[in-house]
């Protein structure tokens, strides 16, 4: 509602300037800083995306690359850039909502500190196990942890990461528990699965996709509200047991609070339009993403949801931060 007041109020006072703001901006190159390495789904996507951007508003759209502490680092240093919107964010599940429910203290507050532009895309998560598991299903791998309680592990990509929540969800709305064992990066939580350290883990369709088609890993079943075209035969884990269950990470773009909403709106309406590019929905789908354009509104609304969804599974779960 706040931010629905600043447009509404801009609209009156504002509005003999919004269309010099519309012809000037961007004047320069952008900056979208990406809070994880190189060559991971969140770089991938905003190189996408700024590359559309560009072409559409008439200026480079540059990736920077702030990787480390969970993505504390990047999203800092946009939450402390000035909002002119020569400096945005590709936020993430983990950095907007997940970081919140586990870490006590952060140096930016996902609602406060941000201007929501919009949610680009959505992947969901697949729950996959090593062969050697005698499953073959979410109510085979149910049966058999209720068998052997506190037995059966499963890796993440760290204490409080979107995995390890994911899966403490899981254990609670299945009425069962396992052992949790942190690695430390996306890639190797579900490389330990596929040496046999672990018995399963949560992760993306893009990184479990080359190793499922390979069968060094079993999927048993995907997170989403719905089955994915990617993998249409593998059943949703809501319909195989647990009902309402879902786990998916979103990308979206912030700008830094303060931003003035015409500049919101500009960046808003390209993100869209990029969104809406064949090229791009083919180019997402091989990441094995959905891309999803929003309003400012409903993406400010996604983050209050996953907010509360995530503190809440943090604080049933006792989890905390090594």
């Amino acid at each position: 509602m706040r931010y629905l007041a600043i447009i509404a109020t801009s609209a009156v006072v504002a509005l003999p300037c919004s269309d010099t703001w519309s012809q000037s901006y961007p004047a320069k190159p952008v900056r979208v800083v990406v809070a994880f390495p190189p060559g991971g789904a969140s770089d991938i996507i905003t190189r996408l995306v700024g590359r559309k951007l560009g072409e559409d508003l008439g200026q480079s759209f540059l990736v920077d690359n702030r990787p480390g502490a969970a993505g504390i680092i990047g999203c800092e240093a946009v939450a402390r850039a000035a909002p002119d919107g020569y400096t945005l964010l590709m936020g993430t599940t983990g950095t907007q909502t997940t970081n919140p429910a586990v870490f006590a203290k952060l140096p930016y507050d996902s609602i406060r500190d941000f201007a929501p532009i919009s949610l680009v895309a959505e992947s969901p998560f697949i729950l996959v196990v090593h062969p050697s598991l005698p499953v073959k299903s979410i109510r085979d791998l149910i049966a058999l942890a209720k068998a052997r309680p506190g037995e059966l592990t499963y890796s993440s990509s760290g204490i409080g990461g979107i995995a390890h929540l994911g899966m403490a969800l899981f254990e609670s709305m299945a009425e069962i528990k396992m052992t949790h064992i942190p690695y430390k990066g996306s890639p190797a939580q579900t490389l330990a699965v596929i040496a046999g350290e672990t018995a399963m883990v949560f992760d993306s369709i893009t990184v479990t996709g080359p190793y499922i088609k390979a069968n060094r890993i079993r999927p048993l079943g995907i997170a989403s509200a719905k089955r994915s075209s990617l993998l249409p035969d593998l059943p949703t884990i809501s319909e195989s047991g647990v009902k309402g269950y879902e786990l998916v990470s979103w990308y979206a773009m912030f700008a830094p609070a303060a931003t003035p909403p015409q500049i919101v709106r500009s960046l808003h309406r390209g993100v869209v339009k990029a969104l809406a590019a064949p090229d791009i929905r083919e180019q997402f789908a091989k990441l094995g993403t959905e891309p999803i354009g929003t309003t400012p509104e409903e993406l400010a609304a996604v983050v209050q949801r996953d907010l509360k969804k995530w503190a809440k599974v943090a604080r049933d779960a006792n989890v905390k931060p090594e």
